[in-house]
């Protein structure tokens, strides 16, 4: 282990870099330098060493200059330009999570689950160099400025740190492939044909019109304590695959959300004055009831949450209503 005390896995079952963080000219170019020391040594990636580039842009830029090139020469997989693996969005076996594993990325999110929807992944940050080293050494415990990798003809070396790289190219970026394909003037002709029992695609149908009337004495569905983001909210990984579905992607809904009670993510205690009972539900199950009754029912919230480290007292929630006067105001609901 590369830290018995922490559990931390010294093998690194996969290196990725790039996404929208860091996928910069100048972050692949660095990443582009340790590969090609890597090559004159005859030494490639030693685990499934990922590349995903941020934009069309940077992807034809880096591929028109060679440092493509030179992370393919070490095995690099270039995936589509896209969030990619950072949110969870890579073909990753089953296998590979069943059991507690490491890998490496150059992503600026590492809590549990985020990268690939698995809480027994352990996912360490670096930057895009550090990262390749890595992806070399196939350890954790690697440090590049001291340890010695073995090349091909089975001497040892070191890697030197990567030169000075340029922000942008001297020949200026390469837009790449057009991927914007103006709709015609008058498509209501158009049909869009999706089959009904889908789970990936639904078609929108349009709400009903507001009547100009503020929602008044909205039920508060859900109280969120401590740091809730956009990924407790909404939690990143398998979940992507519903993202043409609104109904369907809508169950993961505050899945990573923290209530008071109980205290875990995704639960919900509701309560039954009749039985005098209390339930712990999933927070979709709770709130999924309320959306067959209509905007009429004024069941519409918003939730915010109080972050734990708050000295002074913040409501949790806030529920739009009309004042007196007929002006909008937020009231705060008991915390």
């Amino acid at each position: 282990m590369a830290d018995p005390k922490n559990a931390f896995l010294d093998k690194i079952s996969n290196a990725l870099i790039g996404s929208c963080t860091n996928s910069s000219y100048e972050d692949m170019s660095r990443a582009a330098d340790v590969a090609e020391q890597a090559k004159a040594h005859g030494l490639k990636a030693s685990v499934p060493f990922l590349v995903t580039p941020g934009s069309e842009q940077v992807r034809a830029t880096i591929e028109r200059d060679g440092q493509m090139q030179s992370l393919k020469n070490i095995n690099g997989v270039v995936l589509a330009n896209a969030c990619g693996p950072c949110i969870g969005q890579w073909r990753r076996a089953s296998s590979e999570t069943a059991t507690p594993n490491t890998i490496v990325t150059s992503y600026n999110r590492n809590f549990p689950a985020r990268n690939d929807g698995s809480a027994t992944t352990m996912n360490f940050i670096g930057s895009p160099e550090i990262v390749t080293a890595m992806a070399l050494a196939g350890r954790l415990s690697f440090n590049p400025l001291t340890d010695s990798l073995t090349g091909a003809d089975g001497k040892a070396f070191k890697l030197s740190p990567p030169k000075t790289a340029p922000e942008v190219p001297a020949a200026r970026f390469d837009r790449g492939r057009p991927v914007y394909v103006a709709p015609p003037a008058d498509g209501s002709a158009i049909p869009l044909q999706v089959d009904p029992k889908s789970q990936r695609l639904q078609l929108m149908e349009p709400w009903p019109a507001w009547d100009g009337q503020d929602f008044k004495d909205m039920p508060i569905l859900l109280k969120a304590k401590g740091k809730t983001t956009t990924d407790h909210i909404s939690p990143a990984g398998p979940w992507l695959r519903f993202r043409g579905h609104l109904d369907k992607f809508s169950d993961n809904m505050f899945m990573g959300a923290i209530t008071p009670t109980p205290a875990r993510p995704g639960r919900v205690r509701t309560s039954s004055p009749a039985l005098r009972v209390r339930h712990s539900r999933r927070s979709p199950a709770t709130t999924r009831p309320r959306a067959s009754d209509g905007p009429s029912s004024a069941t519409r919230t918003t939730v915010r949450a109080r972050a734990a480290s708050t000295p002074r007292s913040v409501p949790d929630c806030w529920a739009g209503r009309r004042s007196s006067s007929g002006a909008s105001r937020e009231s705060t609901s008991p915390t």
